[in-house]
């Protein structure tokens, strides 16, 4: 018995060490660069959306807002109460949709720590979270012409934690912060992409999620993107694995659409800020997006 659990451990810690050290630079690197953004950048990205108030751009607006939104560095609890100061200024409802599910989607850290995942994963995780953002604000736009599709009352603007006047020391706490806030989850991830890799079997996950189970297989990973989504940090390891045991392009994508749109931190605050039907509308957007995404990505053209 003694012996088949040492087999067991050891088999364990092989593929957790090797996949600690495949994708270990990439989180550091990653966490350094939101960092980096965070502090340095924030109010510039914010600015820039703000300053898109005065052109007329319409509908079009909604491209530089999704990208801006992928740019910020904050996550929801931050973002919904600069959404709502966007508001008191002026700002097209359409440009914030956009702007929020860029921001829910994707951030810099998360883009860059993607690329432990290839970079054919890393440019469809920007172009569908790009995408999906723009869609978002189309949406809102054409449906919610006539009626007030967001309420940000009672979200105050969030406190500021770098006001060292140090500039490295501003970094070095934010970093410190990130790393804080994600090393959990990191290491998760990784413990259940090893025991992911211990005891499932390749082909049968091949046979789920692969190329030869287009639709099924999407549709899977759209819904197990539900309850399993942790956070960036904690899927990329899941990800990895997954792809390299046979998982689709198109279901990674409809993952990682699913996943970080219905996060359960994420839903409370959108809830409150959208009220019970456009929630109900925001879920049913998401879901119908990543699923159409993931069967476009696995067309045979591709």
């Amino acid at each position: 018995m003694a012996e088949i659990i040492q087999r067991h451990l050891i088999y364990f810690w092989y593929y957790f060490s090797i996949q600690l050290q495949q994708i270990a630079g990439y989180w550091i690197l990653g966490m350094a660069l939101g960092s980096l953004i965070s502090v340095f950048g924030k109010e510039k990205i914010h600015q820039m959306f703000t300053a898109l108030r005065g052109k007329k751009l319409g509908v079009l607006g909604v491209i530089p807002a999704s990208l801006l939104g992928i740019a910020s560095p904050l996550c929801m609890y931050g973002t919904i109460p600069i959404a709502a100061s966007f508001a008191e200024k002026g700002m097209e409802e359409d440009w914030i949709a956009a702007f929020m599910m860029g921001s829910v989607l994707l951030n810099p850290q998360l883009l860059f720590y993607s690329a432990a995942l290839g970079v054919p994963a890393l440019v469809i995780r920007f172009v569908c979270c790009f995408l999906c953002g723009v869609a978002a604000g189309i949406a809102v736009r054409f449906f919610f012409r006539k009626k007030q599709f967001f309420n940000f009352s009672g979200f105050a603007a969030p406190a500021n934690h770098d006001t060292d006047p140090n500039p490295f020391l501003r970094f070095l706490k934010n970093f410190g912060r990130n790393i804080k806030a994600t090393a959990l989850f990191f290491l998760a991830g990784i413990v259940l992409s090893a025991l992911f890799q211990c005891y499932v079997p390749q082909e049968s996950f091949a046979r789920l999620f692969g190329s030869g189970n287009r639709g099924f297989g999407v549709l899977m990973a759209a819904t197990i993107g539900v309850p399993l989504y942790m956070c960036g940090g904690g899927t990329i390891p899941l990800l990895q694995t997954w792809l390299q045991h046979g998982m689709s392009m198109g279901s990674a994508a409809s993952f990682m659409i699913t996943g970080p749109a219905t996060k359960i931190t994420n839903l409370g605050a959108l809830k409150i800020a959208l009220g019970f039907k456009h929630f109900l509308f925001y879920l049913l957007f998401t879901i119908a997006f990543a699923l159409l995404s993931g069967l476009f990505i696995d067309l045979p053209i591709f």
